[in-house]
């Protein structure tokens, strides 16, 4: 291919480029236009981690809000969902038969209308545990609960309990 390019500038009646092999190949570059000097590096890798310590706390904080707003709000559909089971069968999910009944028919079950959920992950909250459900419930018909960050019962902040009720 280069000796085409050569033969056609020179038919055209221009000589071919010739690369003079002690001068770098680097486009654009200078004399004395080598690069960065390591202090300039190191002022750089300083602003930015100075950045780094300063935003990460805000981002962690909401980070984990965002998780618990996502429970609550799984927790109210996994409730829509259970009403809707609810209204096609005529009872809620036995105990036994936990929340999994909204993904997959239950045996016995006549006249169910699923699946209530699009996916079986929605049965499990932003930390990985299942939601725990309870009927009959204490505080309603059924109870749907979250324990949060921790994964134990109470707790503040990302640590608390977050259910239906």
């Amino acid at each position: 291919m280069i000796d085409f390019v050569r033969r056609q500038l020179i038919w055209r009646g221009r000589p071919a480029p010739v690369r003079d092999r002690r001068q770098p190949c680097h486009l654009g570059a200078r004399r004395g236009q080598t690069g960065f000097s390591l202090l300039e590096l190191l002022v750089v890798l300083g602003i930015l981690a100075l950045l780094a310590t300063v935003a990460a706390p805000r981002l962690v904080k909401y980070f984990g809000k965002a998780k618990s707003d996502t429970a609550l709000v799984q927790v109210a559909s996994l409730s829509s969902a259970i009403e809707l089971y609810y209204l096609d069968v005529g009872e809620y999910p036995t105990q036994h038969q936990g929340i999994s009944a909204l993904i997959t028919k239950p045996a016995g079950v006549e006249n169910w209308n699923g699946p209530y959920l699009k996916k079986a992950n929605d049965l499990k909250d932003p930390w990985g545990r299942p939601y725990i459900y309870v009927y009959p419930g204490t505080h309603g018909e059924f109870d749907v609960s979250s324990l949060g960050r921790d994964g134990t019962p109470g707790g503040e902040g990302e640590n608390r309990d977050l259910t239906n009720w």
